[in-house]
C-alpha cells in the first residue's frame, strides 16, 4: 500500500510554495523549542545511540541538521521531493543523507532499512497528517525502521488542537498567514484521535515505553503577540521482546 496521489501532490504542492526562509512553515520552529526537549525525553531509553537516526517526515530539514549535530549517521526522510529540495539547500556541507520515502509503502520502508539496518526514528507529526488507510501502513513502516534494536519518539496533535486549529482559521481575518497555506493545500492537521496512536503502533508491533503531554510549538503568533502552542502527545516506543 502507498499514499495517493492526490495526497502526494497536495504536499509537493505545498512544500513548492513555502519559502526558504527559517520559520517560514508554521511548525518549523527552533529546534531548541522542538526536537532539543524532545531528545530529553527519546534519550534515555535508547538502546544503542550509535544506530542511525531517521528524521521521517523531516520536512526542509531544520531538526534533522539540529540531529545531525548529535548523532552519527542522520537520515532525513520524506514523501515529498520538494521539501528534500529545501533540506538538500540548507544543507550544502551534507551533514545528513536525505531519501524521498513513502513510508506506508512497505517495499520502500524495507528497502531504506536494508540500506541504513536498524534504526533509532524521530517523527514528528506524521500520522495525525496522514490519510486513514495509510495510518497503519505508516505505524508498520515505523516498526519495520525500528527493527529489533531502535527506538522510536513519537510527538503528534491530541485531540484538543482541532479545535484550536479550526478557531484560529474561523477567526475574524481567516487563518493566520502560516496556517492558511496548510488549508489551501488540503492538509488535515489534528485527524487522529489521542487513544488510536498508541494503538496503531502496539498493532505493529511495538511497545510504548513512555508517553506523555508537551505543547506543539509553532512559529506562528496571535494577535496579541503570544505564540500558537497546539496541545499534543509524545511516545517512545520499540520491540521489547
Amino acid at each position: 500500500m502507498s499514499v495517493t496521489s492526490r495526497y502526494r501532490e497536495s504536499w509537493e504542492g505545498f512544500w513548492r510554495e513555502a519559502p526558504d526562509a527559517p520559520g517560514a512553515v508554521l511548525w518549523d520552529a527552533e529546534p531548541a523549542l522542538t526536537v532539543g526537549p524532545h531528545l530529553a525525553l527519546f534519550e534515555p531509553h535508547l538502546t544503542d545511540p550509535a544506530l542511525p537516526l531517521v528524521d521521517l517526515g523531516c520536512g526542509n530539514g531544520t531538526q534533522t541538521r539540529y540531529l545531525a549535530d548529535r548523532f552519527p549517521r542522520v537520515v532525513g526522510a520524506d514523501l515529498s521531493a520538494a521539501a528534500l529540495e529545501h533540506a538538500r539547500r540548507a544543507d550544502p556541507a551534507g551533514r545528513a543523507v536525505y531519501r524521498q520515502l513513502d513510508a506506508a509503502e512497505k517495499d520502500a520502508v524495507r528497502a531504506l532499512h536494508a540500506e541504513f539496518g536498524d534504526a533509532n526514528v524521530y517523527v514528528r507529526g506524521v500520522l495525525h497528517q496522514s490519510r486513514p488507510d495509510d495510518r497503519q501502513p505508516l505505524a508498520d513502516g515505523i516498526a519495520t525502521l525500528v527493527g529489533e534494536r531502535g527506538r522510536a519518539f513519537l510527538v503528534e496533535l491530541s485531540g484538543a488542537a482541532k479545535a484550536v486549529l479550526r478557531g484560529l482559521a474561523d477567526g475574524p481575518d481567516g487563518p493566520p498567514p502560516k496556517l492558511a497555506p496548510v488549508f489551501r493545500h488540503g492538509l488535515a492537521p489534528g485527524e487522529v484521535a489521542d487513544e488510536a496512536v498508541p494503538a496503531y503502533l502496539r498493532s505493529a508491533g511495538l511497545t510504548v515505553l513512555a508517553h506523555g503531554e508537551l505543547p506543539l510549538i509553532t512559529t506562528e503568533y496571535r494577535p496579541d503577540g503570544t505564540r500558537i502552542e497546539l496541545p499534543s502527545q509524545w511516545l517512545v516506543v520499540g520491540r521489547t521482546g
